[in-house]
């Protein structure tokens, strides 16, 4: 997803508590800068910041962020020469929404369903269409006639 020209993300939406990949294209891919920093960090403030050296592809640079918050994530690129590309002094802003309860992982005193309670459920599952099938195949075969069990000729 482009949210900016020449930063893309590879997801639709920026989600709290996940990782993301950044490419940028920008004009220090274009100028063939050898290194490439990207700056972040998170709210209104910048808290929590950190520097990434990303990783020069064909694609442009790229790094991977662990979006740690759920306000918004403030990033910026400098290269080795110091020079910054802060969208002329506007930082880069985006919303990060908040992440979707059943995405996360809760611990046993939290989970709704417990493991022994899903096996359970699925054994008589299995059991309910094993025992249609049956009725399904055989119902026929013995209403019209022509079903013959089989009889062992070894007892």
């Amino acid at each position: 997803m482009e949210l900016v020209k020449n930063i893309f993300f590879n997801t639709d939406k920026l989600t709290a508590f996940s990782k993301i990949k950044i490419s940028y294209t920008g004009k220090f891919f274009s100028d063939n800068s050898q290194k490439v920093f990207i700056h972040y960090g998170f709210a209104n403030n910048w808290e929590k910041t950190f520097d990434i050296e990303m990783v020069k592809t064909e694609l442009g640079f790229q790094a991977e962020v662990e979006l740690t918050d759920d306000s918004s994530f403030n990033f910026c690129f400098y290269n080795e020469n110091g020079v910054w590309d802060n969208n002329n002094g506007e930082n880069y802003n985006f919303k990060i929404e908040p992440a979707e309860l059943d995405l996360i992982a809760l611990d046993d005193e939290y989970s709704l369903i417990s493991p022994k309670r899903i096996t359970k459920f699925y054994l008589w599952k299995k059991k309910v269409k094993i025992r249609f099938y049956r009725v399904v195949t055989y119902l026929p075969k013995i209403m019209s006639g022509k079903y013959k069990r089989k009889i062992n000729n070894n007892e």
